[in-house]
């Protein structure tokens, strides 16, 4: 029998010598697809949290004091408090409407609703309304990266929003292995990735913002539930300390906020 011959294939931007185009394709594909991480939060520290949030956005500032948007319809509000847990300011929302994620960009605060396509602009300082913008379909969570915001609305996309007027750029497809993710809920942009907690469930996913693959899932089931049962409470909440390697867990009217590090499971 004769060898087949040495010869050189380039596929996405790999180029190899292989025997065979399927030799090529397979060393290509694993040199591109670094494996998802697992990773839990490990606690470094508990904080206080008001027991009757019904958590929808948690964002962290620079001065260290947290921006808490919450859900609920006659409930939903947006406040400002510190860390171990004193109340600064709120505003409410219309209560014919149901909260859903926050995000401050600039001097701004953009306010998502679940079913009302309504997002509500803020003065970052006083929290006090200064406009609003319409989008289709469902709000849910919401993140700035400095230079656009994305959003999620339970599907397995994320969008990519103009951060001054809300319109909307392009959408990504959130995929882990291949796999569309749904439910993708309240969202954190830190350097090029986004967090997304998974609706109903514990798992965070960490996901590439340019390519929509997720890099991790963090298993949030280790976290203490101490809500009182109810099978909306759930985790939902998550939120990076400026300047750290540290985030901060919490959950829809958990009475506790998890300061954590991300560490690999096992």
């Amino acid at each position: 029998m004769s060898v087949p011959p040495v010869f050189r294939v380039a596929v996405a931007g790999c180029s190899l010598t292989a025997l065979t185009a399927l030799t090529a394709l397979s060393a290509c594909a694993a040199a591109e697809e670094p494996a998802v991480e697992k990773l839990v939060p490990q606690i470094v520290a508990t904080h206080p949290f008001n027991p009757e949030s019904f958590t929808q956005g948690l964002e962290v500032e620079d001065d260290g004091t947290l921006l808490v948007g919450t859900g609920w319809y006659a409930e939903s509000r947006l406040y400002r408090a510190t860390l171990d847990g004193e109340e600064l300011a709120s505003v409410d929302l219309d209560p014919t409407w149901f909260g859903e994620g926050i995000t401050r960009h600039g001097d701004h605060i953009w306010q998502l609703t679940w079913q009302d396509h309504t997002a509500v602009q803020r003065d970052a300082e006083t929290l006090e309304e200064i406009g609003r913008v319409s989008y289709p379909g469902e709000g849910w969570g919401l993140c700035s990266t400095g230079s656009e915001l994305i959003m999620s609305d339970g599907t397995s996309q994320l969008r990519r929003l103009d951060p001054d007027t809300f319109a909307e750029r392009d959408r990504v497809d959130v995929t882990l292995e291949g796999v569309a993710q749904e439910g993708l809920n309240e969202l954190e942009c830190v350097d090029g990735d986004v967090y997304a907690n998974v609706f109903l469930g514990t798992d965070i996913l960490r996901i590439d913002a340019a390519s929509g693959a997720v890099t991790a899932v963090i298993d949030g089931s280790v976290l203490p539930n101490n809500a009182r049962p109810d099978p909306n409470h759930v985790l939902n909440g998550v939120a990076h300390l400026p300047g750290t390697d540290r985030f901060l867990l919490t959950g829809k009217r958990w009475p506790d906020l998890y300061e954590v590090e991300f560490v690999p499971a096992g």
